[in-house]
């Protein structure tokens, strides 16, 4: 029996995450387990960036298309290493990805999340914020961090 029957990966399409979602396929593959890709879309960095109502519907528009772009790409990328995958859109405005990140793994019965991470430290990872350690603190399975 294999240890994982289902994995969800996180993507947003930066290397970090990229190097994440191989090895999450290639766990998959290895495992026989079935594959959840998500990606979080944060409708708040719409409104913060914008001045006016049409600039935001244009930009949450944007937003989305590149979500579901990111999302397309990631279950591709499976589909072609022999791997079925779902893809997940989650969009949110303001709050925390870790905590989307959370709440989505406990929906789809995941007993594992991987996640790319830019293994940033000290004042860097302090301004920046680590959506990689609050998942890390909150999930209810293991997860896999893959350094970029």
């Amino acid at each position: 029996m294999s240890a994982y029957r289902r994995i969800l990966a996180a993507v947003d399409g930066s290397a970090a995450a990229n190097r994440g979602l191989r090895e999450a396929i290639r766990l998959a593959k290895a495992e026989g387990a079935g594959l959840v890709i998500l990606h979080v879309v944060n409708e708040f960095h719409a409104y913060a960036l914008a001045e006016n109502g049409g600039y935001v519907a244009s930009l949450h528009g944007e937003l989305r298309r590149a979500g579901e772009g990111i999302a397309d790409k990631a279950r591709a990328l499976a589909r072609r290493s022999g791997v079925e995958a779902k893809s997940v859109l989650r969009e949110m405005f303001g709050g925390s990805v870790a905590a989307q990140i959370v709440r989505e793994a406990k929906k789809q019965r995941s007993d594992l999340i991987v996640l790319g991470t830019h293994g940033r430290r000290g004042v860097r990872r302090l301004v920046l914020g680590s959506d990689a350690e609050g998942v890390v603190r909150s999930a209810p399975v293991p997860v896999l961090l893959v350094r970029e």
